[in-house]
C-alpha cells in the first residue's frame, strides 16, 4: 500500500486542530502525525519529524507568520500551508514571500482542504481564489510595468497562465488543456522564467495589469 501523506496540524485551539485532524484521517492517502499549538512547536516537529506538508495558524503563540523561516531554517524543503481566518492581503504575501506554499481561510470544507495539501505535496502553490482576486487587485508594485513581458509568451503558455490567473491548479488545467500535470508544471516554470516573477500570483498580476493596459 502506498504511503499517505504526512501531515502534521499546529492551531492553537485545540478544538478545531483536533476536527481539523479527524476529518484529514478519516480520508484516504493521508497521516496525521503530529500536532502542535506554537511556534516552537511547529519549528520543533519540522526538524525532528519532517511531515510532507504542515498545516499552520498565523493566530498563535509565537505567530505563525513568525514560525515560517525558523522552520525552513531547520527543514528547508518542508511544505507549509497557511490555515486562517485571516484575509488581509498583507498577511498572504508575508506568508508566500517568507516561503509558505498555500494560503487556505478556515471555511474550507474537509475535501477541498485534502485537494489543496496533495497539490501542495505535489510541489504547487496554493493560494484561496477570492484571496488572488484581492491581491490581484491590489496590483503588487514588484510586478508593475511587466505587462508588455506577456507577448514573450507561447500560445499555449499564455493558454496556461489565463487558467492559473483564474484560479485554477496546475491538475485542473491539465484536465482542462488535454495536458500531462508535469507538461504545465513545466509550463509555469517557463512563464515565472519569461515574466520575472517568483510565483503564480504574481505572474497571474502581470496578466492582469497586461489585459487592462
Amino acid at each position: 500500500m502506498m504511503a499517505g501523506i504526512r501531515v502534521a496540524v499546529v492551531d492553537d485551539h485545540p478544538l478545531f486542530r483536533e476536527g481539523v485532524a479527524r476529518s484529514l484521517s478519516e480520508i484516504d492517502g493521508f497521516d496525521i502525525i503530529a500536532e502542535g499549538s506554537s511556534k516552537d512547536d511547529a519549528i520543533r516537529i519540522a526538524e525532528s519529524l519532517k511531515p510532507d506538508v504542515m498545516l499552520m495558524d498565523i493566530s498563535m503563540p509565537g505567530g505563525g507568520l513568525e514560525a515560517i523561516v525558523p522552520i525552513l531554517d531547520v527543514a528547508p524543503s518542508q511544505k507549509i500551508i497557511m490555515l486562517t481566518v485571516s484575509e488581509d492581503g498583507d498577511d498572504v504575501t508575508t506568508a508566500l514571500d517568507r516561503g509558505a506554499t498555500g494560503y487556505v481561510l478556515k471555511g474550507v470544507g474537509a475535501r477541498a482542504l485534502a485537494d489543496v495539501i496533495r497539490a501542495v505535496a505535489s510541489g504547487e502553490r496554493y493560494v484561496a481564489p477570492t484571496l488572488s482576486a484581492k491581491l490581484l487587485s491590489s496590483r503588487s508594485p514588484s510586478v508593475s510595468g511587466k505587462s508588455g513581458l506577456i507577448s514573450n509568451l507561447t500560445p499555449r503558455e499564455k493558454e496556461v497562465l489565463q487558467l492559473v490567473a483564474a484560479g485554477m491548479s496546475n491538475k485542473h488545467v491539465a484536465i482542462e488543456l488535454d495536458l500531462q500535470e508535469k507538461t504545465v508544471k513545466h509550463h509555469m516554470t517557463q512563464i515565472m522564467t519569461k515574466l520575472g516573477v517568483a510565483n503564480r500570483t504574481e505572474a497571474a498580476m502581470v496578466l492582469r495589469d497586461a489585459r487592462e493596459s
